[in-house]
């Protein structure tokens, strides 16, 4: 025990979750772009960015930008004050997100993902939304800056639901599955969104409960919500 005190010291630091911070950027964007590239379905948020992408041919980096910025006023909303800080630290998170993601997903297109066999793309799809959800664990524990759609149910989580963060995943999960369905109904196509994004509005909030407690432990939740 008192090896590990000076090291949870420095995780729980500024600089700490600083470092915990850019390395949930990396890990949400890379396994993101993961699940985009399987065809089978990704987190239910960049399903939605992919299905606007794909029905307004605007390219996915934008559209994930633009998806973000609303959803970030959205927030103010329900924390029902307007905390400029917060805002901005939502916008912060959206660029290199939306442009690493993308990123990603051309490199696994380059690698061929799309065309490998249905099981191995499965194998990766599971894969791709185990580690998003356990980034959005570690980001929203080191709560400096967090993309808005994860902070819309991190706001639900302790302002209304008594931290339970399977109730408030599938409440947030209700605005990008309505987006969805608009652009299915006026294209026909649903573009990212499958079996993976089923089996992610039903196991992310769950994961991220076990990764707050498994995955990284050392962190913990930095809270700044008010009732």
């Amino acid at each position: 025990m008192q090896a590990q005190r000076p090291a949870a010291g420095w995780a729980n630091s500024f600089n700490g979750r600083l470092a915990f911070l850019a390395l949930s950027i990396l890990i949400n964007s890379f396994f993101n772009a993961l699940t985009v590239s399987t065809h089978l379905g990704s987190a239910i948020w960049t399903a939605s960015a992919v299905s606007l992408s794909g029905w307004l041919h605007v390219s996915l980096g934008n559209i994930l930008f633009l998806e973000g910025v609303i959803v970030a006023f959205v927030n103010l909303l329900l924390l029902g004050r307007f905390d400029y800080f917060r805002l901005v630290r939502n916008l912060l998170f959206i660029t290199p997100f939306s442009y690493l993601l993308a990123f990603f997903e051309r490199i696994f297109v380059a690698l061929g993902v799309p065309t490998l066999p249905l099981g191995w793309r499965i194998a990766f799809d599971v894969i791709g939304l185990f580690g998003v959800a356990c980034a959005v664990s570690l980001y929203q524990r080191a709560n400096l800056i967090m993309h808005p759609n994860d902070d819309m149910p991190y706001i639900l989580r302790f302002r209304f639901l008594h931290g339970s963060p399977v109730t408030s995943q599938w409440l947030s999960n209700v605005p990008p599955l309505a987006l969805v369905l608009l652009v299915f109904a006026f294209t026909h196509q649903l573009f990212s969104f499958g079996w993976g994004t089923l089996y992610n509005i039903l196991t992310q909030g769950a994961i991220i409960g076990w990764a707050d407690k498994h995955f990284l432990p050392i962190l913990h939740h930095h809270l700044d919500i008010k009732n």
